[in-house]
């Protein structure tokens, strides 16, 4: 965002599932704060994170509920199973149909190193470390998707890894989508928040093989084979309980 819009413009809906129609889990609440990066850069899209407070406290059901945040010493390793949701698109151009349901995709995390190399050729696509990229061709987010959460699972509990910025569109092979790394925000969100926040430490297992990835012209793209065959705002409150 260039400018930090005006709370009074937003309304939350919180245990939503379908854009069109009956959501009877599903509960309101307006803006009493908006708080964006003071070095979000919205040409590179560096720092493309906001926070924003509810009005009032939201109680959390088994339709409500929060998620872990990755902690600063997290580690996402090159091919980390994980999940993104949103209701975008499910292809470019192509809208979601009535009623316009939740969806979710299983994506891979692509490691900086590999990420950075496939974006060389896009213009104003610089992957910093502020960055997470995950996807692969046919399985990714689309527009209408932007600030909806990657999350990747540790035993039972969920952890969210990244904030949806940008990408080509979409699921473009050879071009993963990139997130805002929540885990580079740690000290920031508690600063802003003032108040306990639940961060946890994800930690992929063995050796990343990002870590030795050579990106050249010939590059060998590493896309786990396992997988098959698709800038909101991170919301907090310190009402809620």
């Amino acid at each position: 965002m260039s400018s930090t819009p005006s709370p009074s413009a937003w309304i939350l809906y919180l245990g939503r599932q379908v854009q069109d129609g009956s959501n009877p889990n599903e509960v309101a609440r307006t803006v009493e704060e908006i708080i964006p990066h003071a070095q979000f850069n919205n040409t590179l899209f560096n720092n493309d994170i906001a926070l924003m407070k509810l009005s009032s406290a939201v109680s959390f059901t088994d339709y409500i509920q929060p998620i872990c945040l990755a902690s600063s010493t997290s580690l996402f390793h090159n091919g980390t199973q994980c999940w993104a949701t949103g209701w975008g698109r499910i292809e470019k151009d192509v809208p979601l149909p009535p009623p316009k349901t939740l969806q979710e995709v299983d994506v891979p995390v692509i490691g900086n190193r590999q990420c950075t190399c496939q974006y060389a050729s896009a213009k104003d696509a610089d992957i910093t470390e502020n960055m997470i990229c995950a996807g692969q061709e046919n399985k990714g987010i689309c527009q209408g998707d932007s600030g909806g959460p990657v999350q990747c699972k540790q035993g039972s509990v969920w952890v969210q890894a990244g904030i949806a910025s940008f990408g080509i569109p979409c699921a473009t092979s050879g071009f993963p989508e990139v997130y805002a790394r929540v885990s580079r925000y740690e000290d920031w969100i508690k600063d802003k928040v003032g108040s306990t926040v639940g961060f946890v430490t994800f930690r992929s297992a063995g050796d990343d093989p990002d870590s030795s990835f050579k990106c050249s012209n010939t590059a060998n793209l590493i896309f786990p084979q396992f997988f098959l065959s698709v800038s909101l705002l991170v919301l907090f409150s310190t009402l809620m309980h």
